[in-house]
């Protein structure tokens, strides 16, 4: 008889033992042999390290522990490595969470096209070679009143398209309260620095006219670039020069106006009592040259950088060959192409959009969901107490980052730690990311779709078990 006592290792399986576990056979019909072979050797050499630091006083795993170690493992493995989770932060368009959900119908086109072909670039009703952007022009068009549009992967690349087309070893004339750092720390200047143009900066942090604009105008200026500051403000005794005054002295000098307004949007979102918020139709209709503005922030779709403006100028950028390496695929296209035909109907598309739902959603309506799920927690595991409260919700995405809109949310007070209760609903399925904030973890619901309200209960009754 062996003694494993004073050689624990010889208690341990061999690999093809391990994956020969009768428990273990269920698997065979899912994956192959030599991945169920890797899990096994995965496991079994995790156990030795254990065993090796513990200097060989820890009993084996017996058989059947480590066959449910090995099931584990194929389990993860066999998880989408993208999966979606309940947002319950209060920040509607999440940039750490994908930013916009997007509507049904776009969802559904995107269904349509990523299992099957697409004519991408064919021309179905000539049978010959078509344009990828084309498919999205005539809409974009329509929306914002533009000349022409097209589109790339993302605004920053949308941004360096332009610069590298218009002011390529040229200067571009920028205020110094518009140099603006992105998440991630991406910063305006490096962008222009990338794209081969020069910053000019003019006026100063607070205070920028127009006049410092035409002042800086020389044999060197390539183009005139107005940016949103979307994720920061400045309040006080601040002053801007409007787009309408650029485009003015840009046409006087034979100088373009490149206007980035950011979050997309396109409509006047004051009606959703969120003034301030530029529109991309406002910037055309004031006779800038060029406008970007993001496809997967208050556009309510896909990531995408949109430029719309003069047909000559799209048509040079299309012909940069920074084109190829910044285009968008099928699924992007499909998912844009149905938003924005959501946005054609204003009045629905506050239906359809789920970002545009959640901003219009009442009060009333906020707080019959969260009383709903507190009493379906009530006395469940260990929540001590579930309130609700009355909350302030955020845009989020760098769009209105200090305005704020009433909201409603569950206040769930926890024995023990909340952060550990908070860990449990973010590895929970579906993941559920709260906010942990005064001792309590916070369920907004403002965030959460009608939709997933059944699923939050029952990831939160898990988390306390």
């Amino acid at each position: 008889m062996t003694d494993t006592t004073k050689n624990p290792f010889r208690a341990l399986p061999s690999v093809n033992e391990l994956a020969d576990d009768a428990s273990l056979q269920a698997w065979s019909a899912k994956v192959s042999r030599g991945r169920m072979v890797e899990a096994a050797r995965q496991v079994l050499d995790a156990v030795r390290r254990e065993l090796t630091a513990d200097n060989g006083q820890a009993s084996p795993p017996t058989q059947t522990d480590l066959a449910q170690r090995v099931d584990r493992v194929l389990n993860l493995e066999s998880q989408p490595v993208l999966q979606s989770v309940i947002n319950a932060t209060g920040i509607i368009i999440h940039t750490g969470l994908g930013r916009s959900p997007l509507a049904a119908k776009a969802v559904d086109a995107i269904a349509d096209v990523a299992g099957h072909y697409a004519p991408v670039e064919l021309d179905l009703p000539e049978g010959a070679r078509g344009k990828r952007n084309a498919i999205v022009r005539p809409l974009l068009c329509e929306l914002t009143g533009a000349e022409s549009a097209t589109v790339v992967n993302n605004n920053a690349a949308a941004l360096m398209i332009v610069l590298h087309t218009l002011a390529k070893d040229r200067e571009v004339i920028v205020s110094r309260g518009e140099l603006i750092e992105i998440g991630g720390s991406f910063r305006l200047p490096d962008v222009m620095a990338n794209s081969g143009a020069a910053l000019r900066e003019v006026g100063t942090t607070n205070k920028t006219r127009a006049s410092d604009y035409a002042a800086a105008i020389g044999e060197q200026t390539g183009a005139l670039l107005k940016v949103h500051p979307s994720n920061y403000r400045i309040e006080g005794f601040t002053q801007s020069a409007s787009i309408a005054s650029l485009v003015e002295i840009g046409r006087e000098r034979g100088v373009p106006v490149i206007d980035d307004v950011g979050s997309g949007a396109l409509v006047d979102f004051s009606k959703f009592g969120l003034e301030d918020e530029p529109y991309a139709r406002q910037s055309v209709d004031a006779g800038a040259d060029v406008v970007l503005f993001s496809g997967d922030k208050l556009l309510g779709g896909p990531q995408a950088g949109i430029i719309v403006g003069k047909r000559d100028i799209i048509e040079r950028i299309e012909k940069n060959p920074l084109m190829r390496a910044l285009r968008v695929d099928k699924i992007t296209l499909a998912a844009l192409g149905a938003t924005l035909q959501i946005h054609r109907d204003v009045e629905r598309s506050t239906e359809q959009l789920p970002i545009f739902a959640m901003m219009h959603a009442s009060m009333d309506v906020l707080e019959t969901r969260a009383r709903a799920i507190t009493e379906a927690l009530a006395g469940v595991g260990t929540i001590a107490q579930a309130t609700v409260e009355q909350t302030t919700c955020y845009l989020g995405g760098g769009s209105l980052p200090t305005r704020g809109m009433p909201s409603v949310a569950v206040r769930l007070v926890v024995s023990g730690s909340e952060d550990e209760f908070a860990h449990r609903l973010r590895g929970g399925k579906p993941a559920v990311v709260p906010r942990v904030q005064d001792g309590a973890v916070w369920i907004e619901v403002r965030t959460v779709l009608p939709q997933e309200d059944a699923k939050l209960i029952d990831a939160l009754r898990a988390a306390a078990k």
